[in-house]
């Protein structure tokens, strides 16, 4: 045989040997499994969509390659006019996602389609509750944090901090969703009032004004920086933002730097109080990252099932960033004595020796939410029909 053909099965077979051997060893890289965002405002908004970019990106980067994020963000009529959930869910699958986190209540209908057009893609459906409505295909799951507690400590610093009795609720469009987290505000603000500062709970006023959606839309939404003015100029003394995004702490800061003793209590982000400084008391954030860790993980080993997931915190330690769903980050210039108070009472709520949800409770229309002694089930706080008798503002966008 010629030179030539013993040259060439060398060839061969040192390519083979070679491929055996990455194999083996693990030098062949595999194929990085693919998960996507659909995000409903900006990556960058310092609030809701920012907390659910950071999560993915930070799963990404401890998979040392093993994991790939996608996102689309902006996915609002607004800034996408005439697209629909299923075309974007479209793209991110055509790029290879095998999982798509949809992270905003209003694509319920639009992710439940693509999940049937999709079969073989698994979906997570952020705040939804098509799993609980029996609504949902077998490869869409639900993912919530179960931040009626965050809300609650934010409710019971303003409550402790206030000096005018007035604390003021920026929220953004009405569901079971927006109403439940104001109602938690309320209950940890009158808790505080009448149960810690002891005060007549008829000297509380606690108000909520909508904007209409989860962040400014000029044109479509309640301007949410002049609503924050109009709070401060009427003498609402702590403002707690429900809102995406930080316009209610950045009111804060121009008032206070006008001399006005004023406060804010920002939403969704860890790093929200970076925007106000000494007029932050806190911000109550989500961390996705044991929630998306969960259902990727679920998908990877074959385990998935359909879940209806309502994560606590993590009371052993609710800033835990592998393990608590639900945080709360103390204000910069919060003094010892309020930290004190706030620490006492996340104890007594990890213990249940505080339960702000049991009765008797009345919503605005009088009507029963919890007879008395009753303590309300995940689900009924989940469906909140009313604001609670004691609050000012729409319970309803009619």
């Amino acid at each position: 045989m010629s030179n030539k053909f013993w040259k060439s099965l060398l060839v061969i077979t040192i390519c083979v040997f070679w491929g055996i051997f990455w194999g083996i060893n693990g030098f062949a890289q595999e194929k990085p499994f693919t998960f996507a965002l659909l995000l409903v405002g900006p990556y960058n908004d310092h609030g809701w969509s920012q907390a659910h970019y950071e999560a993915g990106k930070a799963l990404e980067q401890e998979s040392h390659g093993k994991l790939k994020m996608i996102y689309i963000d902006k996915v609002n009529p607004a800034d996408r006019p005439g697209i629909t959930v299923p075309q974007l869910v479209d793209e991110l699958v055509d790029q290879g996602a095998k999982l798509i986190f949809a992270t905003s209540d209003d694509m319920k209908d639009g992710i439940r389609e693509a999940a049937l057009q999709h079969p073989d893609v698994y979906f997570v459906h952020i705040s939804g509750d098509d799993v609980l409505q029996g609504k949902a295909p077998k490869n869409l799951s639900n993912l919530m944090g179960k931040m009626i507690y965050g809300k609650m400590m934010a409710g019971f610093m303003a409550g402790l901090v206030t000096k005018t009795g007035k604390i003021a609720y920026l929220g953004p469009l009405i569901n079971d969703e927006t109403r439940r987290l104001a109602n938690s505000a309320y209950l940890g603000a009158r808790y505080a009032w009448t149960k810690v500062l002891h005060k007549d709970p008829k000297k509380l006023k606690f108000s909520v004004n909508w904007i209409g959606f989860w962040f400014n839309i000029p044109g479509v939404t309640a301007d949410p920086t002049q609503v924050t003015k109009n709070f401060f100029n009427s003498g609402y003394d702590v403002v707690i933002s429900g809102i995406d995004t930080t316009e209610a702490i950045v009111v804060a800061k121009q008032f206070r730097n006008q001399g006005k003793q004023v406060w804010a209590i920002p939403y969704d982000y860890k790093k929200s109080c970076q925007e106000g400084g000494d007029v932050c008391l806190g911000v109550p954030y989500f961390n996705w990252k044991p929630g998306y860790k969960h259902f990727i993980n679920a998908v990877l080993n074959k385990t998935w099932q359909q879940e209806w997931l309502w994560m606590p915190p993590y009371w052993q330690d609710i800033n835990n960033k592998d393990r608590s769903p639900i945080g709360f980050i103390v204000g910069p210039t919060v003094n010892k004595k309020i930290k004190t108070a706030l620490a006492n009472f996340i104890e007594q709520l990890s213990s249940k020796q505080i339960q702000l949800f049991k009765g008797p409770l009345y919503y605005q229309d009088g009507s029963v939410f919890l007879r008395a002694g009753e303590i309300a089930s995940d689900k009924k706080i989940w469906y909140s029909k009313q604001l609670l008798k004691g609050m000012q503002g729409p319970s309803s966008a009619k």
